[in-house]
């Protein structure tokens, strides 16, 4: 992200709670220490609001980044996803680009009841205009994120909290992981298991059981819905 906002100023950032010590679960942090509270914005809890105000902004040539720590807020700012971010290319005939990304946590494992615990990858994936990005590995969210900063289409960006303590090598460069575009994360012969997001990490934990079993399955990553 920050390196993202140091080689475009068109980059901010949005989201309550962006610029207080946790720094939504430490990923807004660098920007904010970087940019401070002209870039990285901490805005009051009305969702509609901020996405309507990255929905103008995206149009006028910026590219707002909405952060939101829980992926169930989202429902809160439908209207302005669904009939606005996602419909703008298709309104204008293709003239007027929404380059919006919108990012969520989803995730947890226990205590978040029933309003914070779901997942809408989806709901959204049936939206035409959004594109879903669901990384399943810290290299594929740094790439995946620095493309979906290039792509003119809004993007809604879902992270499991539980990812962030699983390491991966992430070089220190700028790369780009092209949207839409799937991966397979190991190989097999009997079975295909195809999974996004957290669900990599088990599913591949799953096959070196069933591979002790000789049942070997292919884990298909598509990274994007």
């Amino acid at each position: 992200l920050t390196q993202a906002m140091q080689a475009d100023r068109n980059i901010f950032v949005m989201g309550c709670g962006v610029d207080d010590e946790g720094g939504i679960f430490g990923t807004t942090l660098g920007a904010y220490k970087t940019f401070g509270p002209e870039r990285v914005i901490d805005v009051p809890l009305s969702e509609n609001a901020i996405t309507g105000i990255g929905v103008g902004s995206s149009i006028l040539g910026k590219r707002p980044v909405i952060v939101h720590a829980r992926n169930d807020f989202l429902m809160l700012a439908m209207d302005q996803i669904v009939n606005h971010a996602a419909k703008w290319w298709f309104m204008s005939g293709g003239k007027l680009h929404c380059p919006l990304v919108i990012r969520a946590v989803v995730g947890r494992g226990w205590g978040q009841g029933a309003q914070h615990s779901q997942s809408f990858q989806a709901t959204f994936a049936h939206i035409p205009g959004l594109k879903v990005a669901l990384p399943a590995t810290a290299y594929d969210a740094k790439g995946m994120l620095l493309a979906s900063f290039k792509d003119n289409s809004p993007v809604i960006f879902i992270e499991h909290r539980l990812l962030y303590q699983t390491p991966s090598i992430v070089p220190s460069e700028m790369y780009e992981v092209p949207l839409g575009r799937g991966v397979i994360r190991r190989k097999g012969h009997d079975i295909s298991v195809i999974a996004f997001s957290y669900m990599v990490k088990e599913a591949l934990e799953a096959a070196e059981v069933l591979s002790q079993q000789g049942i070997e399955i292919e884990v298909i990553d598509p990274r994007c819905a």
